[in-house]
Parts: structure tokens; sequence; C-alpha cells
């Protein structure tokens, strides 16, 4: 077995560049004195640093901070429009893209619906959508960030497997990059919203969290140290499809019992309705009575007090408890957040959730873990895919 390399000067120098934006990332505007003593970089290494992101539009200054007894020193801060990245979400009913400044703002938003294309079909919708959004970009394109249900090896790009999409061994990092000459980075969309709940948090103190997005299908990303944990086959997080039911129901995966056969937002609008026709005089039986429930349905009446409602989302949140339970034991996370369309059902879904876990876990270690409702935002894959570009391209992971 060889012995690591020593770094060469360009490693050393692109190092030292990322541990600057980091902190001007995270601390700015902070002057160039205090970059140099939270880094441990000398003053001069910081100057020539910061010079050079001023000179690339990458970085500003902002008039002077307070005066310790000397001259005030001059603050620094990043540009936030300096630069845009393409976010895509390749969901299971609509392709959404956007152009996405460094703080995750987003400055343009497109859709495409995918519903009966996939393979070259959807290959081509994709691209369509990329070539857009580049035409509208108002400044420089960093990179492509992609989020995608399936098994992806982020490493090369390449998804193994969407079964939704038909689409196995696709290159599509590659695809992308040869099309518009630009860094493009691919990951599972569950993990893709998992690295941006991390970055684009407001206050990034914790180093790993576990985000579990609950859906159609449920995935869940792991950040651990600020570095997105993918296993040795890239399927770390497929807890959707951990057995959680002896003998259950039928799951797309060919096996049964399965997480996503109970706690999916398909399985829970099927139970709701299967317990609106037992019990007639319920809201969502007179809703049911009218059309087919969706989850928006559920969640109305949940937060109207339905107890229908209530026990069918209680019956889909104790066995997602109980997968987190596993996770907290496994990994000592001390922050689970959970993200999707199934998490605006809110309380008592989030309760179950909560209590569940800790009864099946070690309580020294569930009373330290927080498993929260992620932030409220419409296209959280959009952002994490942003945010796996910046990490790649930017060395944005990092702790405070």
């Amino acid at each position: 077995m060889s012995l690591p390399a020593k770094a060469t000067h360009q490693q050393t120098r692109a190092f030292n560049q990322g541990l600057v934006l980091r902190t001007l990332y995270d601390y700015g505007p902070v002057s160039r004195a205090e970059v140099a003593r939270l880094t441990g970089l000398t003053r001069t290494t910081v100057s020539e640093i910061v010079g050079e992101f001023i000179n690339e539009g990458l970085a500003r200054e902002v008039g002077r901070g307070p005066s310790s007894g000397g001259k005030a020193p001059i603050l620094i801060q990043v540009v936030d429009d300096s630069r845009y990245v393409i976010g895509l979400d390749l969901g299971e009913h609509a392709f959404t893209g956007a152009l996405v400044n460094l703080r995750g703002e987003i400055r343009r938003i497109a859709d495409a619906p995918v519903e009966g294309r996939d393979g070259g079909d959807a290959l081509r919708t994709v691209e369509r959508l990329v070539d857009d959004l580049l035409a509208a970009a108002p400044g420089t394109i960093l990179g492509i960030g992609v989020g995608t249900p399936g098994l992806v090896d982020t490493d090369s790009g390449t998804i193994r497997w969407a079964v939704n999409l038909d689409w196995q061994d696709l290159p599509l990092g590659r695809i992308l990059r040869d099309r518009t000459g630009l860094p493009t980075y691919v990951a599972n969309d569950s993990r893709a919203a998992a690295i941006g709940e991390y970055l684009f948090a407001p206050d990034r103190t914790a180093g790993s969290l576990v985000a579990i997005k609950v859906g159609l299908g449920i995935g869940a990303g792991i950040v651990l140290d600020g570095e997105l944990f993918q296993g040795d086959g890239h399927g770390a997080g497929e807890i959707g499809h951990t057995g959680v039911v002896d003998d259950g129901a039928a799951c797309r995966c060919g096996r049964f019992g399965c997480l996503e056969t109970i706690a999916s937002s398909r399985a829970i609008i099927a139970a709701a309705e299967e317990a609106a026709r037992d019990e007639p005089g319920s809201a969502l039986a007179g809703v049911l009575a009218r059309r087919p429930l969706t989850l928006d349905d559920v969640r109305d009446a949940l937060a109207a007090g339905d107890e229908v409602a209530r026990r069918v989302a209680v019956a889909a949140a104790r066995p997602l408890g109980q997968v987190i339970a596993a996770v907290i034991g496994l990994l000592n996370v001390r922050r689970v957040v959970l993200l999707g369309s199934v998490s605006e059902l809110g309380e008592p879904w989030l309760a179950a959730i909560r209590d569940e876990a800790a009864r099946r876990s070690l309580r020294l270690l569930s009373d330290q873990t927080t498993i929260e409702i992620g932030r409220p935002h419409e296209h959280p894959v959009v952002l994490g895919a942003t945010a796996l570009l910046m990490t790649r391209e930017l060395g944005l992971a990092a702790v405070r």
C-alpha cells in the first residue's frame, strides 16, 4: 500500500482559497485580519487570496468595521449574485430547474412535465430545461447540480437505477458536462436535500445531520462532519425499503412490508380512503364522496381535528419513528430533519414520530436528538442540488 503523497503547491493554494471563502461566506462582512485569525493563515496569504476574489467579482469591500484603537479595518463579504448555479429536481411528476445564487436564493425557476416520459424522452426534457436556464442566466454560471430519485453514484455522476424514469447506468453528469462545458454533480434527491438543509441553515454549528424526505418515496440523506455520506455502494439512506411489517403489502421494489408501503404519501392516501369508507360520517368521507382524496385533504382534515385523519397520520408516523430510532442508535447524529410533502402533515404526525423514536432508542441518545420538520421551502431538492455543486466547487461544506 502506497503512502499519501505530499500536497503540491497548487493543492495547498486551493485548500487555502476554500478556507478563506468559507470564512467570508460564514462570517462576512469580516476583516482580512479576522479571516487570518479564524483560519490560522498568514495575513499576507489572506490578503492575496481576498484580492483575487475581489478581482474576480466573488467578494467586495463593504466599508469599515469598528476600530480597536488603530485604523478601522476594511470589511469584506461574498457577493451573493456574483455566481449562479443551475439546480435541478428530477421529480416523479415534473422536472424543476432554477437559477440560484450563492445564498440559496432562487432568481428564476422553470418546470417541465414528465408524466408518461421516461428513458430518452426524459433525458431530452432535462437537456431542454438546462438550455432554457442557461439562456436566461443574468451572470456567470458556476455549474449544474442535479437531484434525482434512484441509486446514484455521485462520484461519477451516474444514475445506477431510477425505476420511474427507466434510467439504468445513465452517465447524466458526463452528458450535461459535455453539453454545457460546466461542472456537473448528480446525487440522489434525498441526499441533495440533506446537503442543502445543512449548507443553507441559518445556524450551521452542528457538523452532522440526517434529512429524511418523505413523499411518494422515502429516503434519507446523511451529512457527517460536513460531508455527504454515500456508502460503499452509493446506497446509504435507502430507508424506504427497510422492512417494517411482516407479510406486509407489496412494495414497488419487489419486496413486502417496506416502510414506503405504510409511511409514503401514496400509502397515506390509500389508508385515508379506506378509513373514510369505514366511517362515512368523517370529514374525509365527505370529500371522498365527491372525488379521490389527496394528501392535502388529509392535511386539512388533520388540522381541523378530524379523528380519522389523526389515526391515519399516526399509523404512518410510528413505523417511520421506528426506523429513525435505528438511525439514532447507529449514527448518534443529534439532528434529524423531515422534508417532503408528507412533512406538511405537521402535528400530530411529528409528535408520533418523536414518541416512537424515543420509545425504541437508547434514552441517553434520543434525549440528545432533535427531530424536526425542515425549513419551509417549496423547492428543497433544487436548493440541495445547488448546495451539492457549491460544496464541490467552492468547498463550502464546513462546520462553523
